[in-house]
This record gives C-alpha cells, structure tokens and sequence, in this order.
C-alpha cells in the first residue's frame, strides 16, 4: 500500500517495500525552551533553521507543530507552515489536536499534507475526519481512545480498526490513512517496546496501511537515548514501521543500515553515499 504526500514541488511514496521515510520531529516545542520563547516571540529564524538543518540530515517530511500555551495556535500555525514551505522543498506533516488550526493551515498548504493526528476519541473522529475528507489529506490516525492509550497490543489494535472504518466510511482511502502505534518509555514499562512491536505486526497483517510512531519516546528518561532509540527503531522497522518520527541526524544512519539489511538498498548505494558524507 502506497502514501503519497507531497509539497508544491516533491512528492514522497510511503510502502513498505521501500526505504523508510523519516519524518523530522525537531520543529515542536514541547522540551524546546529556546524553540517555545521564539515562537512566543513571534521570531521564526529558529523554525527555518531548523527546517534546513533536518532536510541536510535526510529527513523527507517534516513535521510541523507550534502547540505551546503562549501562542495563539489559529494564527501561528499558518504562519509557520508558510515559512517552512518557503525555506525547504520536502512534504510537510501538519501536527495539531486543534481542529481551527489545521483548517488555518491547510488552507495555505500547497500539495498534499500529512495531518498529524486524529485519535480513536468520538470528539477527534468528529472534529478531524471531515477535514481529511474536505481538504484530501493523508492522516496519521493515533491507537488511543477515549480512556487513553490502551495498555494491550489487542485494545491499540482495536482502536486502529475503529478509525480505519469511520475513515472509510467518509470516503476517505485506506492508504492516506496512516496508523501511529504508540511508543512509550521502556524506563516506566519495560515491556512496552514488545507492545508497540506486537501492534506494528497485526496492524501490517491485519489492516496492510503504512505505520509511523515517535520513536524518541521509547527511551525518554534512560541514558544514551540515541543508541536506544535506534535499537528499537531496527525492531519496528523490520515490523511494519514505514514512516517513523525522528530526529533524523542521530537516527539517520541506523535507519539506513536497517534498510540495506532488509533489501531495500540496492548495491549499498544509500547506505555508502551516506557514510561518505559523514566522513567529509
């Protein structure tokens, strides 16, 4: 199954038979103090740097999320969005829970976005659904409910079923829906990397949509984060993953040896290119 996401001027395909697309997740301010003051600030020197600084480290999407509470996310988000498609030429992924706010920024968005995210919640299947449909969007569709995220790979499941039917039944196809299985710290639970891995596995056997998560979560709070985060992101790649969300510079390359070991890189053309750059 296909995705495709576009800017005016680039189109991105994800499938699992192809290299894993990288979303970059740097343009957020949650932990971002410098980032959350700036956009309070109005300042978005920050946002194009960071915009350019993603794009030279490989990734192909970016998303793009201003959810602070010092800012009037109506406004800024729009605003935001115009900036980054002026500065790089990647496909950008929309990440709002505010529904006013990606209707703001859709409709400055020239080519095809990737709206992150709708939830199994009523009030998000309500709210977000008719605006994929409205503005034909791809959306990242989140395994959590109204009770919160399921403890269990057979409830995250359930709830990817739940928004893939009322998707469908607005008309919206089953590949612009893309199914985020939910990564959380394996410093609270250490099984829950096994859980996330389990539902990647049925959501690819059982629904056949392209899969994406915020991989940085599973190793909030435990030392060495990099070398953790790439670790489980081999794992949920081989899965299913096909479009994780990233911060691409320190994930780049274990990504790009998880591809070349799994087929996806002919000759080792990508992975070699890559390591010359880092040499130079």
């Amino acid at each position: 199954m296909e995705t495709r996401i576009s800017s005016a001027t680039k189109e991105v395909v994800i499938s699992y038979e192809l290299p894993t697309r990288l979303i970059g997740e740097r343009i957020n301010p949650t932990g971002k103090k410098k980032l959350a003051a700036a956009l309070a600030a109005g300042d978005l020197e920050m946002v194009r740097r960071e915009a350019l600084a993603q794009v030279a480290a490989g990734a192909d999407i970016l998303d793009i999320n201003v959810g602070t509470p010092a800012v009037d996310e109506v406004a800024l988000l729009p605003e935001v969005v115009q900036v980054v498609m002026e500065t790089v030429d990647v496909p950008l992924c929309i990440d709002s829970s505010n529904p006013k706010a990606l209707e703001a920024a859709l409709k400055v968005y020239k080519g095809k976005a990737l709206v992150n995210s709708v939830s199994g919640e009523e009030r998000s299947l309500e709210e977000i659904l008719p605006l994929i449909q409205e503005s034909g969007a791809a959306v990242v569709g989140l395994t959590m409910g109204d009770e919160g995220i399921p403890q269990s790979a057979d409830q995250r499941v359930a709830v990817a079923h739940k928004i893939m039917d009322r998707a469908t039944a607005l008309g919206i196809p089953a590949e612009d829906v893309i199914i985020d299985c939910l990564a959380l710290t394996l410093g609270a639970d250490t099984s829950a990397g096994m859980i996330t891995v389990e539902t990647i596995q049925r959501i690819r056997a059982e629904l056949g949509v392209n899969i994406t998560l915020g991989a940085s979560n599973v190793s909030f709070g435990l030392p060495d984060r990099s070398l953790l985060t790439s670790a489980f992101l081999s794992v949920a790649i081989f899965a299913g993953v096909t479009c994780p969300i990233v911060d691409t510079a320190k994930v780049r390359p274990a990504v790009l040896a998880t591809d070349l070991v799994l087929g996806r890189d002919e000759y080792s053309m990508r992975y070699i290119r890559a390591y010359r750059q880092r040499q130079k």
